[in-house]
């Protein structure tokens, strides 16, 4: 889900941003056990929300590269 209106500060770079600003997805931990990731560019377009639980999962996967394979 999208969910905009969210807090301007306290948004975190993922480690593999280029530093340029360009490409860059941001996260910020929200309470109630959630996350919001958006995209740095366009931080008014809003923020895909996930429980916690669900996103560690992902990010994890992605770390072992064990996503399936379409």
């Amino acid at each position: 889900m999208i969910r905009k209106n969210l807090p301007a500060d306290g948004w975190q770079k993922s480690s593999y941003s280029n530093g340029a600003g360009a490409d860059c997805v941001e996260y910020l931990p929200l309470p109630a056990g959630e996350v919001a990731i958006r995209d740095s560019k366009i931080p008014a377009r809003g923020a895909f929300v996930f429980p916690t639980t669900s996103w560690t999962s992902f990010v994890d996967a992605v770390k072992r590269e064990n996503l399936p394979r379409t």
